[in-house]
């Protein structure tokens, strides 16, 4: 694991310690993964941990499907959509329509990885560590399946060709892609500077721009009638549900690694005691 990870600043938000559980189950949990941490290594259970986790949100996505599909029968939250729709078309133009497609590219099979690429490749450089690039693939793999097993178990139409704007898109509509995937990519990404980041208005700055940018790819995605609402408002559940599975490992690993700094401190200092 990175040499770096047991450093102070990599392991805090703010005034927030990431290594210190406040609820009795966080403590059992991040003691036990410690316990194997040590024995097995922090980057093999890390990795082990992100692969049941991408197990996990393959199950949160089929319930959500399920959910999803008993919503819809009952004309609850699906009774927004068509209305919903129907108001983004009447704030249509030619201009408008042709920056919301580029932006909502930007988050496309393209963008995204572009993005994603860009901010590992500055991560590596500045910090010389492994833990961006085992994070951000294992959010993006699990984001990946979330969108096809979505698609596959629902497959819901999206709106109609005539309420769309081309290029137009064929693949089943629940859950957003776009939306899903941006929200965990940059999710992660505001995450990891957030571990390097001194100054509280930054920090701001940074959780709010992810915001901004995650929210408005969602709504690009009704706004062109490439999905429906609920498309996107799935998205984003799933989304923050899988991301926070990414946060919690990342957690354990610099809890292994604090205690682990900790347990070799003390080990020299009674050595130079003697």
């Amino acid at each position: 694991m990175d040499a770096d990870g047991a450093r102070a600043e990599d392991r805090r938000v703010g005034d927030v310690d990431l290594t210190t559980w406040r609820t009795r189950a966080g403590q059992v949990s991040a003691r036990a993964w410690t316990r194997l941490g040590e024995r097995f290594g922090v980057l093999p259970m890390l990795i082990v941990t992100l692969l049941l986790g991408i197990g996990i949100a393959a199950v949160c996505t089929w319930v959500a499907s399920e959910v999803y599909d008993a919503v819809r029968e009952a004309d609850d939250v699906a009774v927004l959509d068509r209305p919903v729709l129907d108001w983004m078309t009447t704030l249509r133009s030619p201009g408008l329509d042709t920056a919301v497609t580029w932006w909502t590219n930007v988050a496309g099979t393209i963008g995204m990885p572009v993005v994603a690429v860009g901010f590992l490749v500055g991560f590596t450089i500045q910090r010389r560590a492994w833990t961006p690039l085992v994070l951000l693939v294992a959010a993006s793999a699990g984001s990946l399946l979330m969108t096809v097993a979505g698609k596959d178990l629902v497959g819901r139409a999206r709106p109609p060709l005539a309420d769309a704007v081309p290029p137009y898109e064929h693949s089943p509509s629940f859950p957003s892609g776009h939306t899903l995937n941006a929200t965990v990519v940059v999710g992660t990404i505001v995450y990891l500077l957030l571990l390097r980041e001194s100054r509280r208005v930054t920090r701001v700055w940074t959780v709010a721009l992810g915001t901004v940018f995650v929210v408005s790819i969602g709504l690009s995605r009704v706004f062109l009638g490439h999905h429906w609402l609920t498309d996107v408002l799935a998205a984003w559940a799933l989304g923050l549900a899988w991301l926070a599975v990414v946060i919690t490992a990342h957690r354990f690993s610099l809890t292994a690694l604090h205690h682990g700094a900790e347990a070799t401190g003390a080990t020299a200092s009674v050595r130079r005691s003697r």
